[in-house]
């Protein structure tokens, strides 16, 4: 990687108009709440003060470094979160996909039983731009092939990894999604039910994965309930373009331990 994690931070400076929109774990809309936020350079970029409005109250941090649970592409997305899953503590992460002036974020939160508790989708747009929102993700905007490249970036500052992709996504004759995941010399064959806005991915009982279908070509995958001793992963999804689309994906291991974060982007073919 070229840049550092400063500069790669430093991609995101500006003011951002949006709202933060909280839904159940089903998907239920539970609010919107219009939102401004300010990433403004101080000392000649040594230091980055972050301005939150909601709801006519700021919130205020001030950055000289970054790090611990947060890591950033060089296109400025970037993932921050929980860097150990433990017992009877609550579990989440926050990602963020950059694209020229927009950007979507996205947090899922877990509770104390390591239920799925809260996602809070972030659309936000640079002040003063114009914003063409995606509509509401559908299954037959995902169905095809794409074909994509990967960067997968590392918390102990090893190289990155770069690859290709292709995931592959039908439905069957009785309706059920069928998903085929390759990448390095790994095939991935899973699939799920589809109801509505969740697509569940269900073959294992007690490690059922969802998909929620959300605003602005959104998506969020995540596990119903984490587990002790047992990898897991987080990711986003984001249609940008009708045949464009980026994911990333925060991946712990069997000893909850965080271990990397991926960015996928890809088209369809």
């Amino acid at each position: 990687m070229t840049k550092s994690q400063w500069e790669c931070f430093l991609q995101n400076l500006g003011v951002w108009e949006g709202s933060f929109t909280n839904f159940s774990p089903q998907g239920t809309f539970l609010k919107d709440t219009p939102s401004r936020l300010s990433l403004e350079h101080l000392n000649h970029n040594q230091r980055v003060r972050l301005t939150l409005n909601r709801l006519g109250q700021d919130l205020i941090r001030e950055f000289s470094s970054v790090g611990g649970g947060l890591l950033f592409f060089e296109t400025g997305s970037f993932s921050e979160g929980v860097i150990q899953l433990g017992p009877f503590s609550e579990f989440g992460a926050e990602f963020a996909l950059v694209h020229e002036n927009r950007r979507l974020r996205l947090v899922q939160l877990f509770d104390k039983t390591g239920q799925l508790k809260e996602l809070i989708l972030i659309r936000e747009h640079l002040a003063g731009t114009p914003v063409p929102e995606r509509p509401t993700l559908q299954i037959n905007d995902l169905l095809g092939e794409w074909q994509g490249q990967a960067v997968t970036i590392y918390p102990d500052w090893r190289s990155p990894d770069t690859y290709s992709t292709t995931l592959k996504l039908q439905l069957d004759g009785a309706g059920r999604l069928i998903q085929n995941t390759s990448f390095r010399d790994r095939t991935i064959t899973s699939t799920a039910t589809i109801k509505d806005s969740i697509i569940l991915f269900d073959q294992e009982p007690e490690k059922q994965i969802q998909v929620l279908m959300l605003p602005d070509g959104a998506s969020a995958t995540s596990p119903l309930k984490v587990q002790l001793r047992q990898p897991l992963f987080l990711e986003v999804g984001w249609l940008i373009e009708p045949n464009l689309r980026q994911r990333m994906i925060r991946s712990y291991n069997e000893k909850g331990e965080w271990v990397s974060l991926t960015l996928v982007t890809e088209e369809r073919v």
